[in-house]
């Protein structure tokens, strides 16, 4: 009989142990990184023809490097550099701040948009990581001309 509760309280010390060692197991799992974080700056306002400046920061948490193609879309047509798509190779330890300047006449939403691309000769030995999950993120913004 005195086996039987030593094999008994062994069984719920082993049961415990093991359940201790599930939930740790599940929380070391859990993949709280960020793939990608955007900054995106604008001006609160602005006047009819002036330049205005549109600063985006782009960063991961990822520890693999990513090819990243970033550009602006807006409600309505915009000319000139407003229209440039910048790539480059995003890592962890290097974040990247595109700039756009350009002028507009009426009140406009700009996003700011990130494409997960494959290319090659961006980053370097062509060593770059492709999402699963989503490959384009953005980030809208208002722009009000007074």
């Amino acid at each position: 009989m005195f086996s039987l509760q030593l094999l008994l309280r062994a069984s719920h010390a082993a049961l415990l142990l093991v359940l201790c060692l599930q939930l740790g197991t599940n929380k070391a799992q859990e993949d709280t990184r960020q793939l990608i974080k955007m900054d995106f700056q604008l001006p609160r306002t602005t006047t009819a023809n002036e330049e205005v400046t549109a600063t985006l920061r782009v960063g991961t948490e990822l520890r693999e490097c990513m090819v990243i193609k970033t550009y602006l879309v807006s409600s309505s047509p915009v000319d000139g550099p407003f229209n440039y798509k910048y790539t480059a190779c995003l890592c962890e330890e290097f974040p990247r701040t595109f700039f756009w300047d350009f002028q507009v006449n009426s009140t406009v939403r700009i996003a700011a948009v990130v494409d997960i691309i494959r290319e090659f000769g961006i980053c370097p030995n062509d060593m770059a990581v492709m999402p699963i999950k989503a490959n384009r993120f953005s980030v809208l913004r208002l722009l009000p001309v007074a």
